[in-house]
């Protein structure tokens, strides 16, 4: 016996969905009249603005409301640019500029850019507190390590996005920036007291809270002060008890993908993890990126069976659905300001952002090495470095615990040699390499990811970009003196 009618688009009313290729297929159009709130796009979804556009309208014949969402947070996370990296620098360089007027212009620009796609919710900005150096999914990801300037930011940020007509998303709650392990692999911990959590990692909540964020992210984190074992995601403490009654936030909560190991593995799957959710207090259930039909259709068959077994009341699923249906209305409803994307305003505060330690001089025609750094799930494999920037110079790129130093000397012979990196202070080899060289060789180092305290012994320079997109590439280029 197949799903009774009503409480499947109930249910469909819920889920934030995706589809593989940059052509929507029929299913994908098809859950959307049956009810389905939404879909994600993601870099497979993104060929070129005309298609992105194309894709939407698509999208829309099956549902005129449908939520259409991305990741498209600036810096190292872009969907859009892809294929080239972003044309604007991420949080972190935003924070360092410490220009909270700029950073609600770049989102305003970003979120035009969205608007004039079709795309109505954007899931940004990231508004935890980086306050670990090795945060390997946050980083420069974040607005900076200072709780207060972080707050003011992610304010800036979520304005600026609506003001473009676009739903804000603020993630992760309850701040997913002290954490040493990446939640899309494993459920990290933050085991800190209730009152380091408030003046820490909450306050960027209240900001934007306050400046009116449509939607919260939930962060698939274990914080025991507030969620005992589970994931915040799973936690009514954390998603109302905390975010809606103390803070006062009454729009959508949105999950971070429920096919993260972080929520799928502590549930038992993708749809015990939406039941749990949705119980636990969340609206909108981000499936994720791997997504066909069927898995839609289990995860909807798993909310209707536990409408029936007890696990969910059908109050709170009526409202979790209610509340995606505002967030649907109020993105409609925006106009948004006349403002088009203005990607040259990206390149310049990518600009402002670089700091030098040092002095940059001699640097006719050096060796470019860029030492090679894995990729976030968050950041997918997007193009980074000087390498496009670089006017007749040419980049080698080098796996830092693979490379004798001795090797780089010969190739650079008279020349020096900049060494570009991500995350230097813990790329294995990396800081080893720096300081072979450096001791017998001129050195510039380019440090491209978090901007940790280490800094390498006996150095000519080194350059802070707060970032890696293009826009991020291009400034340190300029400032290298090797822009072409």
């Amino acid at each position: 016996m197949g799903l009774d009618p009503g409480l499947r688009r109930l249910a469909l009313g819920t889920l934030l969905a995706a589809y593989p290729g940059p052509v929507p297929p029929d299913w994908a159009v098809d859950l959307l009249a049956d009810g389905l709130a939404g879909h994600t796009l993601f870099g497979t979804n993104v060929h070129d603005p005309a298609q992105v556009a194309a894709s939407t309208a698509a999208l829309r014949t099956g549902r005129p409301d449908a939520l259409i969402a991305i990741d498209e947070e600036g810096g190292d996370v872009t969907r859009l640019a892809h294929a080239t990296g972003s044309p604007y620098p991420g949080n972190a360089a935003l924070g360092a500029i410490g220009d909270v007027a700029l950073t609600r212009r770049v989102y305003q620009s970003i979120g035009a850019e969205l608007a004039a796609l079709g795309i109505t919710v954007n899931l940004a900005p990231t508004v935890d507190v980086n306050t670990a150096d090795d945060n390997p999914v946050i980083g420069t990801r974040s607005f900076g390590a200072d709780p207060v300037r972080v707050a003011a930011h992610s304010a800036a940020a979520v304005a600026g996005l609506q003001a473009a007509g676009v739903a804000a998303c603020a993630k992760h709650f309850p701040g997913h920036g002290a954490t040493v392990t990446d939640s899309h692999h494993e459920l990290p911990t933050v085991d800190a007291p209730l009152g380091l959590l408030r003046q820490r990692d909450l306050p960027p909540f209240a900001a934007i809270v306050a400046a009116g964020a449509r939607a919260v992210m939930t962060a698939h984190i274990r914080v025991p002060a507030l969620t005992g074992a589970d994931p915040a995601t799973f936690s009514r403490a954390v998603l109302v008890d905390l975010l809606r009654t103390e803070y006062g936030f009454t729009g959508t909560v949105i999950t971070d993908a429920l096919e993260m190991k972080g929520a799928a593995v502590a549930a038992g799957g993708v749809g015990p993890a939406a039941v749990r959710a949705l119980s636990a207090g969340a609206d909108l259930l981000c499936i994720g990126a791997k997504v066909d039909a069927e898995l839609v259709e289990r995860v909807a068959a798993e909310i209707v069976d536990a409408l029936a077994d007890g696990r969910l009341a059908r109050a709170r699923v009526e409202e979790a659905s209610g509340r995606a249906a505002d967030l649907a209305a109020w993105t409609r409803a925006a106009s948004g300001s006349p403002v088009t994307g203005d990607t040259e305003l990206g390149y310049a505060a990518a600009r402002r952002a670089v700091r030098v330690d040092g002095l940059l001089t001699g640097l006719d025609q050096p060796l470019v090495v860029q030492l090679h750094t894995e990729s976030t799930i968050a950041e997918g494999r997007v193009p980074w470095g000087l390498g496009p920037h670089l006017g007749g110079v040419p980049e080698i790129r080098v796996i830092a615990a693979e490379t004798d130093p001795a090797t780089l000397r010969g190739l650079a012979g008279d020349r020096p040699i900049v060494l570009v990196g991500r995350h230097l202070h813990r790329l294995p080899g990396g800081p080893e390499l720096i300081a072979e060289l450096a001791a017998q060789h001129p050195v510039t180092v380019v440090e491209m990811g978090w901007p940790a305290q280490w800094r390498p012994a006996g150095v000519r320079a080194f350059v802070t970009t707060y970032g890696a997109s293009h826009a991020n590439g291009r400034a340190a280029a300029e400032v290298l003196g090797l822009a072409g």
